[in-house]
C-alpha cells in the first residue's frame, strides 16, 4: 500500500499535523502503537501557551473545543521552601496566557476532529527504510508494510524513525520523577489541599524537589523529582509501593510533614519517570522525504515546552505543506529552516531552569525567574 503522508505517532504532535491537513483537504494517516486511545493514562495537566500551543489550536480549527476544556483557577502558582514558608503566591487571575487542561481531554479533541480510521491502532513500527526517490517503507510488528512518499516521525523520545534522519540517541539527564495521586484531597488530604492550593505548587531545593497541580475531581497530581543515577533508582523496588514511597519521602525527611504528606499519603502506587534528552540544538541535514516533529526531533527536560512545541510542530509542518502542495521538499526545507533554532533556543532555556531548580538556592532564584527579577543570568 502506498500513502502520500504517513504520520508514526498519535500524541499532540502528530494528531495535530494530521488535523491541520484534514483542515487543508491534505489526507493522512496516523499510526499507533497502542491497541486504543484508552490503553492508558494520557498523564497529567498541560497548561497551553498563547504563543505555541493556542497558536497551533487555532491553524487546527479547535479554539473552541479548547476552551471548553480549561480548568477555571488552575493557573495560580505557590512557590514554598521546604520548611513551608510562602515564597511566592500568585492567584489566577483570568489574564495568564496559559490556561490548564487535562491532556488526554486534549489529545481526544483532536481524535474527534479527524476523520474516522485516520488514526490506525495496534500498529508497533518495527523498522523503517529509505527506497529512494523520497519513498520510504514502514515496517509494523505484526509484518505488515507501508510504503509512503512522505514520512513524519511523531514517535517519541525512542523514535524509530529518527534514525533515517540522524545518529542521535537520547541521554539520561540525571533527573528524575515519581509520580503519585491523592483522591478526594480536601476532605481526605486537607493539609495537603491547603498547601498546594487552587493550581500549582513548586518547592525546589537542590537536588530534589516536589511539585504538584490540582487537577480536576479533587485530584492533586504528585510529581517528585530527584537527581540521582539510574541505579539508584534501580535498587528501589516499585512493586512494593508502601516501601517505595517511604524510601523516597526518605529523601525529605527534615521537609514540612504537608510537603511530604503529598508522597506518603499518595492514593496510587508511585510511578517513576527518568528523564532523557536528546543533545541540545539537534539537528540533521534535509533527507528526502522524512522528517520528525515534537520529542523524536527534540526531546528535552521537562521544561513546560514539549506538549505545546509538538503542537506547533505539527501545525506548522501542516501549512508548509498546504502552501507547498507540489513540492515536499520545500515544505520540509521551511519547516525544519524554523523548526531547529526554535527548539534549539527552548532546549538552553529548559536546562537553566533544570539547573536552577536543583541549585543550591533553587527556592530563590524560582522566585526570582517568576518576578522578573533573576539575577543570575
Amino acid at each position: 500500500m502506498t500513502t502520500h503522508v504517513t504520520i508514526i505517532g498519535a500524541g499532540l504532535g502528530g494528531l495535530t499535523l494530521a488535523r491541520v491537513l484534514h483542515v487543508h483537504g491534505i489526507p493522512a494517516t496516523v499510526y499507533e502503537a497502542e491497541p486504543s486511545p484508552t490503553a492508558r493514562s494520557q498523564g497529567g495537566m498541560l497548561d497551553i501557551h498563547d504563543y505555541n500551543g493556542q497558536l497551533a489550536l487555532k491553524a487546527a480549527d479547535l479554539m473552541e473545543e479548547f476552551r471548553g476544556l480549561i480548568l477555571e483557577g488552575r493557573q495560580a502558582m505557590r512557590v514554598l521552601d521546604s520548611d513551608g514558608t510562602v515564597l511566592f503566591d500568585k492567584a489566577d487571575d483570568g489574564t495568564g496566557g496559559r490556561p490548564e487542561v487535562q491532556r488526554g481531554e486534549l489529545r481526544q479533541i483532536l481524535l474527534d476532529s479527524l476523520p474516522a480510521g485516520t488514526v490506525r491502532w495496534g500498529h508497533k513500527v518495527s523498522d523503517t527504510r529509505a527506497l529512494g526517490d523520497g519513498r520510504h517503507e514502514v515496517t509494523f510488528a505484526d509484518g505488515s508494510t507501508v510504503v509512503t512518499s512522505l514520512l513524519v516521525g511523531a514517535d517519541g523520545a525512542w523514535s524509530r524513525v529518527r534514525p533515517l534522519l540522524s545518529s542521535a540517541t537520547p541521554e539520561y539527564t540525571g533527573h528524575s520523577v515519581v509520580e503519585t495521586y491523592l483522591f478526594e484531597a480536601d476532605t481526605r488530604h486537607p493539609a495537603a489541599a491547603k498547601t498546594v492550593g487552587g493550581g500549582a505548587l513548586m518547592v525546589p531545593a537542590q537536588g530534589k524537589e516536589i511539585f504538584a497541580h490540582r487537577e480536576t475531581g479533587d485530584t492533586l497530581h504528585t510529581y517528585v523529582g530527584l537527581a540521582r543515577p539510574l541505579d539508584w533508582f534501580a535498587a528501589i523496588d516499585f512493586t512494593d509501593a508502601a516501601a517505595a514511597r517511604a524510601l523516597i519521602a526518605q529523601e525529605f525527611g527534615d521537609w514540612a510533614p504537608e510537603l511530604t504528606s503529598l508522597i506518603t499519603d499518595g492514593d496510587t502506587a508511585p510511578v517513576l519517570r527518568h528523564h532523557y534528552a536528546l543533545p541540545n540544538g539537534h539537528r540533521w541535514d534535509r533527507v528526502p522525504g522524512v522528517t520528525l516533529v515534537g520529542d523524536a526531533a527534540h526531546l528535552t527536560a521537562p521544561n513546560g515546552e514539549g506538549a505545546n512545541l509538538a503542537m506547533l510542530d505539527g501545525a506548522e509542518l501542516g501549512d508548509c505543506l498546504a502552501a507547498h502542495p507540489d513540492d515536499i521538499e520545500a515544505a520540509l526545507t521551511e519547516y525544519e529552516q524554523v523548526m531547529f533554532p526554535r527548539t534549539a533556543e527552548t532546549a538552553a532555556e529548559g536546562a537553566e531552569l533544570l539547573e536552577a531548580l536543583l541549585s543550591e538556592n533553587a527556592p530563590q532564584r524560582l522566585v526570582d525567574m517568576f518576578t522578573g527579577h533573576d539575577q543570575t543570568r
